[in-house]
């Protein structure tokens, strides 16, 4: 109940994991941050995916079951970092964001991303539909000023929409899997 609460919705599926990041832009060299890693159907899937996975989980108990969980699968190039994402420093090196963040916490998320002294080369997050929306650069929808700072940067697009029933607990609110990249500079 209580993840319930702080607005996470864990993905139900390994394979659904496996589906999603075969929708991103993520090769064999990438290093990549996941914020929420929880007890870890994504970084597992991530894993198998990317050269190293930085999976960040600010609950102790939840971390534990993560490490726990990786261990038993042998699995061995995934860091795991204990502490709220929004106090973490970011990586040095090129890096790029996959990840299924709590709600409550997706703008601050962004925010952070965007504004990052080093931001990364994509990010992919799964996010509240009517949230992603206003991330768009279209006439369709209104863009919001967080929007307008994103789109300076990157190309967005919604990537894939995703069911409740993905989800445990499953969320009221539709949800898609979002996609930012960084465009390249133009000199």
């Amino acid at each position: 109940m209580r993840n319930h609460l702080l607005s996470q919705h864990f993905l139900r599926s390994p394979r659904l994991a496996l589906i999603l990041i075969g929708h991103s832009n993520l090769k064999k060299r990438d290093l990549v941050v996941e914020i929420g890693a929880g007890s870890g159907v994504i970084t597992s899937a991530l894993a198998h995916r990317v050269r190293e996975v930085i999976a960040v989980e600010p609950d102790a108990a939840t971390a534990a079951k993560l490490r726990e969980n990786l261990e038993k699968r042998g699995i061995v190039n995934v860091k795991v970092v204990e502490q709220d994402f929004l106090e973490m420093e970011l990586p040095h090196e090129p890096y790029k964001v996959f990840s299924n963040p709590p709600f409550h916490l997706s703008s601050a998320i962004v925010h952070k991303l965007v504004e990052a002294e080093n931001p990364p080369e994509a990010f992919y997050l799964i996010l509240q539909k009517q949230f992603a929306l206003k991330l768009l650069n279209t006439d369709r929808h209104y863009t919001s000023q967080l929007g307008l700072k994103l789109i300076q940067k990157y190309q967005t697009k919604i990537r894939l929409p995703l069911k409740s029933t993905d989800f445990t607990p499953p969320p009221a609110v539709s949800c898609v899997l979002f996609e930012a990249k960084k465009i390249a500079d133009q000199s």
